[in-house]
Formats: structure tokens, sequence, C-alpha cells
């Protein structure tokens, strides 16, 4: 591989985009569910603490779906600049695929995001709640649609051919519910919900380790105690339920990456050697020159009962295929070990947080606090670390054994692809670098009882840049 042709650089390029477009759906998915948590709970509860967290957090899903947005549109034309082949190849089976998530998920939610985000008022609360329930229903849908066209691609089914070699779909059915479909559905959807549960966790205890000096302040009226607590309470739970569940969904993905993709379980399990009895490696050096892991140290039998839930299951190793039809199994085996690390640290707090609320400390341990801190950023680099498991493990295809990725990109130069990826670059960081800066920012802030409504310049105010003063009374008042 040459770093600086038209086909690494276009997959370089591809990458980056995609790397930061997934940061934001992965956290507008979940907290679109926990905004209509929260919505729900206020209306049949009437406790006002609910109805503060949602006016805090829905101005961070507004930053968080509106950068969702914009970095996606890019990969889209991606597909036409850099990879016309691929989209020439595949065009009738994912284009209308993609089509469906414009028309109804994507709708869906631009339809009711104004209705949730400025017309409480407008609407009444019942209304405000089904607006809030169908912006959900809108990420969980384009989550759907979006997994469907690249489950496609790992696992594809229900296609032909025409005359002219373009894929073509033979039974609808088949190719939106693919063989893996199900299940990584199910372990993105729950990849989201953790790591929403994580930066609200994080955001909660980065208050709550603030909240002596906080109650002494001249500002001590309006911080919500309640709020912090409770959201740090509800993020604590939800660490504790899904964590064990994304184990088991993971498993469950495993087996079914373990039927239709055995390169990849090469990959991820390090083996180049077929082997029955298979260890578990949990750490090695990977030589692709010499076909051979290095600095091995691993568990005896696990990986056979881990994949194939019996002792003796065999494992095929990488050696099964040539060199050119290999991933690189140095990038997927690494990116495996750290996306699994983490789900275990993330098990570990949810643990911990039920160990704590059934001492009672759950509130009065600032290690536990400090320790949610830290992991608030996790969930992101877990999600990127399976999607590099998942897009690199499929290397050399696109259309998984049936269309490689060198046949599949656009006779462009080198050069042009280059020069948008130093554009890129500069753009992404510049644009989403401000727009992640004032989300941390709005986050520095805690809830507080005197909380304003969501207004076209609310996110601006809660990070310091409207003056008070440039505010009408109406405004100020609690909503």
């Amino acid at each position: 591989m040459e770093w600086f042709d038209a086909l690494t650089l276009a997959r370089m390029q591809f990458a980056f985009t995609v790397s930061f477009h997934i940061i934001f759906p992965s956290f507008s998915i979940g907290l679109a569910s926990y905004l209509a948590v929260l919505n729900g709970l206020h209306l049949f509860t009437g406790k006002t603490v609910y109805l503060t967290l949602f006016n805090y957090w829905k101005k961070i899903f507004a930053l968080a779906f509106g950068m969702g947005v914009v970095s996606g549109i890019v990969m889209s034309y991606e597909f036409g600049t850099n990879w016309s082949v691929f989209a020439d190849k595949v065009g009738p089976v994912i284009g209308p695929l993609m089509g469906y998530e414009v028309m109804s998920a994507f709708f869906l939610e631009a339809g009711f995001l104004g209705v949730m985000l400025f017309g409480r008022e407008r609407v009444g609360p019942r209304l405000h709640f089904f607006a809030t329930l169908m912006v959900a229903a809108g990420t969980a849908m384009s989550a759907f649609w979006i997994l469907s066209v690249n489950s496609w691609m790992q696992t594809p089914a229900g296609f032909g051919y025409n005359d002219v070699g373009q894929f073509i779909v033979k039974d609808w059915l088949e190719v939106i519910f693919n063989p893996s479909l199900p299940y990584r559905l199910v372990h993105m959807v729950l990849a989201a919900y953790l790591t929403t549960a994580l930066v609200v966790g994080s955001v909660g205890a980065y208050h709550l380790l603030k909240g002596k000096n906080s109650e002494s302040s001249a500002t001590a009226p309006s911080l919500s105690i309640e709020a912090v607590r409770k959201m740090f309470s509800m993020a604590m739970w939800m660490i504790a339920i899904v964590a064990p569940l994304q184990m088991l969904a993971g498993d469950q993905h495993g087996l079914n990456t373990f039927k239709y993709q055995p390169r990849k379980i090469a990959a991820i399990e390090g083996h180049y050697e077929t082997v029955s009895r298979a260890p578990l490696i949990l750490f090695g050096i990977p030589d692709a020159k010499e076909q051979k892991m290095n600095y091995v140290v691993e568990i005896p039998v696990l990986g056979s009962l881990i994949l194939t839930h019996t002792v003796d299951g065999t494992i095929q190793g990488m050696k099964e295929w040539p060199p050119e039809d290999q991933p690189p199994m140095g990038i997927v085996f690494f990116a495996f070990r750290g996306m699994v690390g983490l789900g275990m640290l993330m098990l570990g707090l949810g643990l911990w947080s039920l160990w704590l609320r059934y001492k009672g400390r759950l509130y009065q341990t600032p290690l536990m606090h400090r320790a949610a801190v830290c992991m608030g950023p996790s969930g992101f680099i877990a999600v990127l670390c399976g999607w590099v498991v998942t897009e690199v493990g499929r290397q050399p295809y696109t259309v998984y054994n049936l269309l490689k990725t060198v046949d599949s990109v656009s006779p462009i130069d080198a050069a042009a692809v280059g020069a948008t990826l130093i554009a890129f670059i500069v753009v992404y960081f510049t644009l989403f670098g401000a727009g992640v800066f004032y989300i941390l920012r709005l986050m520095s802030h805690p809830p507080s009882t005197d909380q304003p409504s969501m207004t076209k310049d609310a996110p601006m105010r809660a990070a310091g840049f409207v003056p008070p003063a440039l505010l009408d009374t109406q405004e100020r008042k609690q909503p």
C-alpha cells in the first residue's frame, strides 16, 4: 500500500469524515431517548426536576444533532467524488435504502424538532411530549436504515446482477433484514445509550464534585442540587443495566460474525494458524510479513469457548486466505481490545454504582465521581474502536467477498484527494471544534431552577456570550 496514491487518500478521507460524524449520532440517538423519558416523567409526575433537566439537555441535543446532520451530508458527496464506481455498482441496492432514511427518519426528526425545542408553551405539554417521542423515534429509525445499508455491505443478501454488472434487488426483505442487521442494530443502539449515559453521568459527577462550592456561593438559590443528583442517578442506572446487556449483544454479534465473516474473526482473535481448542489472546504483536503473532499473552481454550460455545471449537487462521485478501490484523486486533477493555470498565462503573447505591453513598463518594468524570468520553472511544473493527475487518472489500475496495474508487488524481483531505481536516477541526467547545461550556454550567426555555440565543446565553442586561424580563422567568 502506498500512502500517497488516490486509493489510500480516498480511504483516509472517508475514514476521517465518518469518524467525526459517528461521534454525534452515537450521542444524539441516546440523548433523544433520554429527553423523551425526562419529558414523559415530568408530564406524568408533575415534578419540576424533570423539566429542569429536559431544558438543560435539549440545548446540548440541538447542537449535537445539528453537527451530526452537517457532518453526515459530506459523506454522501464523497460517494460521488471518490467512490463513483462503488456508487454505480451498488446504487440500485443502497440508494433506495438511504432515500428511505431521509424520507422517513430524517423528515420525522426535522418535522418535530422545532416543536420539541421551541414549542412547549405553544402546543401544550402533551403534544410537546409527543413531539419529543417522534424525534426519538426518528433517531432510532435513522440508525435502522443506515445500519441496514452497512450491514448489507458486510453480509450481502437478496441481490442479483443486471447486464452491466450492477447489483440489483431481488428480495427487498432479504436486503433490508440481511443476516447481520439484527445483531449490529442492537449492538449500536445499546452503544449509543451507553455513550449518552456516560456523558450524562460525567456531567452529573462533575457538578457533584463542585457541589459544596456551589452551595456556598451567591448563586446557590438557582442551583438545582436535586437535578444534579437525579441526572447522575439515572445515568448510573442506565450504565448498570445496559453494560451487561451490551456484553450479551456483543457475544451474539460475535457468533454472527464468526459464521459470515471468518476473516474478520481471524483478525480480531489474532490467529494466523487454524486452531481447535483455541486460546484467547489477550495481547500480542501481529507480524503480517512473517504471518505470526509475537509476544503472546493468552488464556488456553477460552477463545473457542467464547466463539463457538464449545471447548473443542475450531477457529480459522488468517493463513487460510492469500495475503492480498487479508485485512490488516494489527489495526483490527488492537481496536477490538480497546473496545472490550472500555466495555469492562463501563461494567465495573455500573456495578460500583449499584454497591454505593445499596450502601446509601452514591452522592457522597468523590472517588466514584472522579471515575465517572474520567469515563465520560469512553463511550465515544469505544464506538470508534467498534467501527474500526467493523470497517477495517471487512477489507479488502467494500461489499464483502464481492466487490473489492481497489475496484470501487473513482478514477481521480491523488493530488485532488489530498487537497480535499487537508481542507476537510482544517474545516472540521475549526467548525466542529467550536461546536464541541459550546457543548462543553453548556455542560460546565449546572442545571438550575431558573433555567430559561430554549430560544434562538439560548446556547450562546448559557455559554456566557449574551449579557443579562440584553434579556427582557419575561425571558428570564422560569418556564
